[in-house]
This record gives C-alpha cells, structure tokens and sequence, in this order.
C-alpha cells in the first residue's frame, strides 16, 4: 500500500526533472542566439583588425576585444554581455528581480581628448546599483524625453550638450540604450544597452559615430 502511495510522487519527480532538463536545453539555446547576434552586430558595425573572445560565465557571460592598427580614433574596443540565467528556471525569477535584465557593456579606448564629459542615462536605470555617475555633482543636469523614456542629460560644456540634443533629435527613439557617456580624464567612450536579437547594430550603428565625432571634433 506505502509502494502505491509513493507512485504519485514519484511521478511528479520524474515530470518535474523532465521539465528543468527541457528547460535547461532551451534557455541555454535562447542564450546563444542573444550572444551571437549581439556580437556579431558588433563586428558588423565595428569592422575590428583584429579579435578575441572569452567566455567569462559559462552559458550566461561572454567577453569580447577588438582591436585597431590603423591610427584611428579609437585604438581598442571591450564589450562584455551578461545574460540572465534562462537555463535555471529555479533561479531566474529570483535573477530578474536583482539583475532584471540581459546586459551588454561597450567601452571605447579613444586616441584622443574629447570636449568635456557628458552622459545620457535613462532615468530608472540612473538608480540602479553600480550604474552612479562619478562626477555628476559637479556637471550640469538636465531631464529631457527620449521616446517614450525619461532620461538625465550630464554635461559639463554647452558643446557637449549640444552634440547629445542634436543626437536625440536625429535619433528619437533610443531603443535598447539605457546610458551614454563620455569621460574624458580616460579618454574612454562607453555605451550600455539591453542586448536584444537583431537590435544591437540598429542602435549601436548611430551610438558608435556618435562617441567618434565628440572625440574627433
């Protein structure tokens, strides 16, 4: 009579394995086709010399180097993506929660010194934790409508502010970018988006010359 009682659990066992399995193979499979079209959306918009690419994280962390020989603007290119974890359906709510979303950082190692700092960052990733602006009390603040979102204008000469106006006005829907920013002390462009399947170049195409005139110009 116990060995009858068992069976239902028993199945639910094997059902519940069968469903983190199928689970696993598709959220691993969803994973790949984020980090492969990002990344190759990148080289398409790039055009590198040169690359390497690592992965950082197993299925859910990859980090790319592109580099220059020419004597361009920008000498070397990093961009590292970070991807909720689609794979672990046990853990992803909890992941949503504090990562909330797939993440791709670029930052541009530029040969030459731009016109002040200035940053565009959508107001609700602003509050995020690791995403502080180092130098924001001492640079100008300006809330401006990009699309549908709220983001913060940084600047620290009117130039600059001029070139991330004229930017949004040519550009009205940010899309997947969620910060822009131009340090000049590092000589180092940086741009943030939400890595989406066949988004990255659309948005990274226009962000890219951006970053590349404030620096030339």
């Amino acid at each position: 009579m116990n060995a009858f009682a068992t069976l239902p659990f028993l199945f639910f066992l094997f059902a519940f394995a069968g469903m983190l399995v199928i689970g696993f193979s598709r959220g691993k499979k969803e994973n790949k086709e984020v980090f492969l079209s990002a990344f190759n959306d990148l080289l398409a918009v790039i055009k590198p010399d040169d690359q390497t690419f690592t992965n950082i994280g197993g299925i859910v962390g990859y980090h790319a180097n592109l580099f220059f020989r020419e004597k361009g603007p920008v000498s070397e290119i990093d961009a590292t993506i970070t991807l909720l974890p689609r794979h672990a359906w046990l853990y992803i709510p909890i992941s949503k929660l504090i990562m909330k979303y797939d993440r791709l950082f670029i930052t541009l190692y530029m040969r030459h010194d731009p016109s002040g700092e200035g940053h565009l960052i959508e107001s609700k990733y602003s509050g995020l934790r690791g995403s502080e602006i180092t130098n924001a009390h001492r640079l100008y603040r300006e809330e401006v409508k990009w699309g549908a979102y709220d983001f913060y204008l940084y600047y620290e000469m009117t130039k600059m502010y001029d070139s991330l106006v004229e930017f949004i006005y040519n550009n009205p829907e940010p899309g997947i970018i969620r910060h822009i920013a131009i340090i000049p002390k590092q000589r180092k462009g940086f741009i943030f988006m939400i890595p989406q399947k066949g988004q990255v170049a659309k948005y990274l195409g226009p962000t890219y010359q951006l970053i590349i005139s404030i620096f030339e110009s």
